[in-house]
């Protein structure tokens, strides 16, 4: 048995289309292939030699001659949905067998009671990019101390506001009432997401670490339910907690941004825990990913790759590495949206023998096989790998 566990999601770093990819229109899609492409198109060299090494050479190519230091493999999404919350409850054991209701625009009705349970107007209300809505209206969201709500091709609904002129406490308050009001089938959003920015006038403004995540709770108890109950700490860095709603967790840190995420899963190495280090980087996909930029993701794996050679250095014999992701977001596709793609899995421990895992099911694999690690009873979907690992 394994007595601490690192599972390390790289938010969007999907490996190539699944089979479905053409009911989601992402056929052609492989968000890692493409950036790798897009360098090779800018006369750059995407150095990423230990994830390569590790077998994300042998995932993108059967003809590879790498000789893996990992475990690896390439993962099915067999949910409904390419999102964020369905890609996490399926790697902790939950099928989603309908997808999040998404809008373009919401309904005048829903507008009009955010209205009246924040007393603030609201602008926007459309699909756009946070930090190009809040550089268009923030001038009018500063003045007349309103909301600007928008959302994306995520099942999302987004409130940015100015943080001098409508507090945090304040802000965090109207999502969390916001939540209760789209409960109800026809609004229900996956997570209701506070967007707090700061900045001057005349289109100045950025976004501030402050975000706050109001997520549905997962449809059925997940693998981090099974965790804490039998008594096994369940670590959150990042947005793991928003994601599953604090279910399941026993402490949690926010990050800054992704490399302040890869220093707080640095600092859990010289912590004496038995269970889960749970981590979203999520920089991939809301920095990079959505806004489609592959040069900006590559110099962001570039420092992953760093991050992860210093890791692996200090790792105790007793320690298991997994690296995966929850979703595509291929930089180089069409719109804005995540796109439905195979995810990567490398698992690795001191001095282990890398090969091809077996099977590649389902996403919840991932799940499974920690909860075997500890012995877990569970009814949960997938297939432990644990007995591969040797």
């Amino acid at each position: 048995m394994f007595k601490r566990v690192f599972l390390i999601v790289c938010d969007s770093l999907g490996v190539g289309e699944l089979e479905d990819a053409k009911n989601y229109g992402d056929c052609g899609t492989n968000t890692l292939a493409h950036i790798i492409d897009a360098y090779k198109k800018n006369n750059l060299e995407l150095k990423i030699p230990k994830l390569k090494r590790l077998g994300f050479s042998n995932i993108l190519s059967d003809k590879s001659k790498n000789k893996p230091l990992a475990y690896y493999q390439k993962l099915k999404e067999v949910s409904a949905g390419k999102d964020t919350l369905t890609g996490h409850f399926e790697m902790m054991g939950v099928k989603v067998t309908t997808p999040y209701i998404t809008f373009t625009k919401f309904p005048d009705e829903l507008i009009k009671k955010i209205e009246e349970i924040s007393n603030h107007k609201v602008i926007g209300n459309e699909v756009a990019s946070g930090t190009e809505i809040i550089n268009r209206l923030g001038d009018l969201s500063v003045k007349e101390k309103a909301l600007i709500v928008y959302t994306s091709s995520d099942s999302v609904l987004q409130i940015a506001a100015h943080e001098e002129c409508i507090s945090l406490e304040e802000l965090y308050d109207i999502c969390s009432k916001v939540r209760e009001i789209t409960m109800v089938d026809e609004y229900k959003v996956a997570r209701i997401i506070a967007r707090p920015f700061l900045g001057d006038k005349n289109g100045n403004y950025y976004r501030t670490p402050n975000r706050h995540d109001y997520a549905l709770n997962p449809p059925k108890k997940t693998g981090l339910d099974y965790l804490k109950n039998n008594n096994y700490s369940v670590i959150s860095i990042g947005k793991i907690v928003d994601i599953f709603n604090k279910n399941g967790i026993t402490e949690y840190f926010k990050s800054k941004s992704s490399e302040h995420g890869m220093a707080q899963t640095y600092e859990m190495l010289d912590k004496d825990f038995t269970g889960l280090c749970f981590t979203n980087l999520v920089d991939f996909d809301s920095s990079y990913g959505h806004r489609r930029d592959p040069i900006g993701y590559g110099n962001l794996l570039m420092i992953f790759d760093k991050f992860i050679t210093r890791f692996m250095k200090k790792m105790n014999d007793s320690d298991l590495l997994i690296i995966t992701a929850d979703h595509g977001n291929d930089p180089t596709h069409t719109g804005t949206d995540h796109t439905r793609e195979f995810v990567p899995l490398i698992v690795y421990f001191n001095n282990c023998k890398g090969k091809k895992l077996s099977n590649n099911d389902t996403f919840a694999n991932i799940g499974k096989t920690i909860l075997d690690n500890f012995n877990i009873k569970n009814d949960l979907i997938g297939e432990s790998f644990l007995k591969e690992l040797k």
